[in-house]
């Protein structure tokens, strides 16, 4: 069988990526180490600006690395965060000659009979891939997934590159050790680039949510997939930011929907939806207003161990009622080490900024009066400062997503402006909480689509 598409070319297009990224980013490195050695002094925003035109010329996965880093705290200096906020994650789509050699590598010299239409000329443009509207033959309408060529060579090229990035951030005397979270990326990245996968993922979402109104999950057309082929039906929608002037009611309405949408799966089968950008989520239409969401993209999910879910429950509880105890046991269960006394005081000051909403028994912002602008800034310096003081902490693999997705959620309750009660909102899905209940619950959730635990 002859080799498909470009990835014949797979070592020739890896070899290019790391030339063209290596030699960019060890640039930079190559200034910031000789600022070191010389003692020239380090200027960071010189060196982050330098970093980030380096990457800049670049489109696909490293763009996605290079955002999700920007999100977590101290996962880089502040200088280079701020600089890779810049960046933009869209690639300049195939042109329709290529979709079509694409497509015909994907479902064969035929395929285009499989549509009764296909749009050649993209609809939205991404990091991995781009999406095609088209419509199955029964009329049902179509959002068509189709992942650029080599993106495995890509991935792995720019995945080598980060590490460049965290080992620079290790000898800025940083206050975390970033060795877990450059695993936790690459592993689920990795996983972006299998759409069988995100078949799965989404019906899985499918089945959970089956009964939740507020949240609209599309259906996937395996007959229409491949490994880097991803079919499901096209949700029509609006964009989440066109709604933030709405009446309260409404912004309430589709704040509750995320809400439910991040927390109920968590809660009920230990999952996430890793992502919570903006572009993956739409607004679908329900007598002539805004009715809920459309749950979009399903790359990045993470499963998590039910021991994981448990010890966020047990935070949340040794936290609202002063149980000490309780808090330790939780951040030991999500694999932090060495927790002595002083370094849980500073991991509490940032979970009680993450818990804060839904430790709140009543109707508040999600900012509760502080300035959309400032909201964590404060919780975070103090992390910092007092992290650095103590040497870095290793922050467990687990960990990364949870605490990146639960900020991004947060973000989108800020756009929205919303009041509500979250603390109501999260007890209704904790509970009757049982660690036994969601283990059994998850095994058989994953087992109904193929999916096995990470």
């Amino acid at each position: 069988m002859p080799p498909r598409d470009d990835e014949a070319n797979r070592l020739t297009g890896r070899l290019s990526r790391y030339a063209r990224v290596g030699v960019n980013v060890s640039g930079a490195a190559a200034s910031i180490v000789a600022s070191r050695m010389f003692g020239t002094g380090l200027d960071r925003e010189k060196n982050a600006s330098d970093l980030t035109r380096a990457l800049g010329g670049l489109k696909g996965p490293i763009m996605k690395v290079a955002q999700l880093l920007s999100t977590i705290p101290d996962a880089l200096p502040p200088e280079y965060a701020a600089e890779l906020q810049t960046l933009q994650s869209e690639a300049p789509p195939m042109g329709p000659a290529f979709v079509k050699r694409r497509m015909m590598a994907e479902l064969g010299p035929d395929w285009e009979k499989r549509f009764a239409s296909f749009d050649k000329m993209p609809a939205a443009a991404a990091s991995l891939g781009q999406v095609h509207r088209a419509t199955a033959h029964d009329g049902t309408a179509l959002a068509v997934k189709l992942q650029y060529p080599d993106m495995q060579s890509a991935v792995e090229a720019d995945l080598s590159q980060l590490n460049v990035l965290f080992a620079l951030h290790r000898r800025m005397d940083p206050a975390i050790d970033t060795r877990e979270i450059a695993k936790e990326i690459g592993a689920r990245i990795r996983e972006e680039l299998d759409y069988r996968r995100e078949a799965k993922h989404a019906a899985l979402y499918a089945e959970v949510l089956r009964n939740e109104p507020l949240v609209r999950v599309p259906t996937v057309h395996p007959d229409l997939s491949t490994g880097r082929l991803l079919t499901m039906t096209w949700l029509d929608g609006t964009r989440m930011l066109s709604h933030v002037e709405q009446p309260l009611a409404i912004r309430n309405r589709l704040a509750t929907a995320m809400f439910r949408a991040w927390w109920h799966p968590f809660a009920h089968i230990g999952v996430i939806h890793g992502d919570p950008h903006l572009g993956n989520y739409t607004v679908f239409d329900q007598d002539g207003e805004p009715g809920g969401i459309n749950l979009l993209d399903y790359g990045c999910i993470r499963i998590f161990p039910p021991r994981f879910v448990g010890a966020v429950v047990d935070l949340y509880k040794g936290l609202e009622t002063g149980d000490d105890e309780r808090v330790v046991h939780a951040y030991e269960t999500w694999g932090f080490k060495n927790l002595k006394k002083d370094l849980i005081e500073v991991l509490n000051v940032w979970a009680r900024f993450i818990y804060g909403p839904i430790l709140d028994d009543r109707v508040r912002t999600i900012a509760n009066g502080v300035a959309p602008g400032e909201y964590g800034r404060r919780e975070a310096f103090q992390v910092h400062k007092a992290l650095k003081e103590k040497g870095p902490v290793t922050v467990p693999q687990e960990f990364v997503f949870m605490d990146r997705a639960a900020i991004g959620l947060g973000g989108v309750f800020l756009h929205l402006k919303a009041e509500l009660n979250f603390y109501r909102l999260f007890n209704e899905e904790i509970e009757n909480f049982d660690l036994g209940a969601i283990a059994t619950s998850q095994s058989a959730a994953l087992g109904s689509v193929g999916l096995t635990a990470s």
